[in-house]
């Protein structure tokens, strides 16, 4: 199986690949805090922070259909949590449609609601994929400890990007021997056999777990992520992340006066 469909491009040289993962980690973080805060009928920021973001791709030298891939598995996440909010923000009447006994009206500030928080979402992941697409993992995890993450969480992260490839190989190893027994047959029992996958999955991964963890801490393993290469935030690093974050208060000023 491919085993780089986390951080496949992460390998590059580009001026953001080259600078420290703390410098970026802040940076995409007063990104997404800018997003958030953002008033709802700012549009025209919106535009700006796109247009701030496909700078950095450029930068990257990620392919753009990459990073627009991998944002766009968020949206049915969004749409599923904020479809219903047209229907019941009040305020006044965008349009209204007729369903068997019930009358649904659709408001204006839902809409607005509605289109701002895919916006937000979809500007936030496309920043966290591009922050993914120019760092290495590891390097990831180092940056995180040394911001004073919580050390638990780091420690997650770390066993999640280690074993999420030796458990999706053998969620492909089930379903080999699942279809080469001819699967198929009724829904009902095709829902069995998948709740019986899901199970075994669950037991083996769990048995994986406990025999990890008693050879980590026979090895002394002490909670730690470390790697070969030492972080050094050097000026240019000190610059990217000022740069950034002055002008993402040119924008909002901008907005504000304007």
């Amino acid at each position: 199986m491919k085993h780089s469909f986390l951080d496949q491009y992460s390998d590059r040289d580009s001026p953001l690949h080259r600078l420290d993962p703390r410098s970026k980690l802040v940076a995409t973080l007063a990104f997404i805090i800018a997003v958030v805060l953002t008033p709802v009928d700012s549009w025209p920021a919106y535009g700006m922070y796109l247009v701030l973001l496909a700078v950095l791709i450029v930068l990257s030298r990620v392919p753009p259909l990459y990073i627009l891939r991998r944002s766009l598995v968020i949206v049915p996440f969004v749409l599923l949590v904020a479809v219903l909010i047209p229907f019941f923000k009040g305020g006044e009447v965008a349009g209204s449609y007729n369903i068997g006994m019930w009358n649904i009206s659709v408001s204006q500030s839902g809409l607005q609601i509605f289109w701002n928080i895919l916006a937000r979402a979809w500007l936030s992941i496309i920043s966290l994929s591009i922050l993914a697409a120019t760092t290495r993992f590891a390097s990831l995890l180092e940056g995180l400890e040394r911001l004073r993450f919580p050390r638990v969480l780091v420690m997650l992260l770390s066993f999640m990007y280690r074993y999420i490839f030796i458990l999706t190989d053998e969620v492909m190893r089930m379903k080999q021997a699942r279809d080469s027994r001819s699967f198929g047959g009724k829904w009902r029992w095709q829902i069995k056999t998948v709740g019986n996958m899901v199970g075994t999955l669950f037991l083996r991964s769990y048995e994986r777990g406990e025999r990890v963890y008693a050879a980590m801490v026979a090895r002394g393993f002490d909670g730690h992520s470390r790697t070969l290469e030492r972080l050094r935030f050097g000026r240019r690093d000190a610059l990217f992340a000022a740069g950034l974050s002055l002008a993402l208060v040119a924008i909002n000023l901008f907005n504000l006066l304007y």
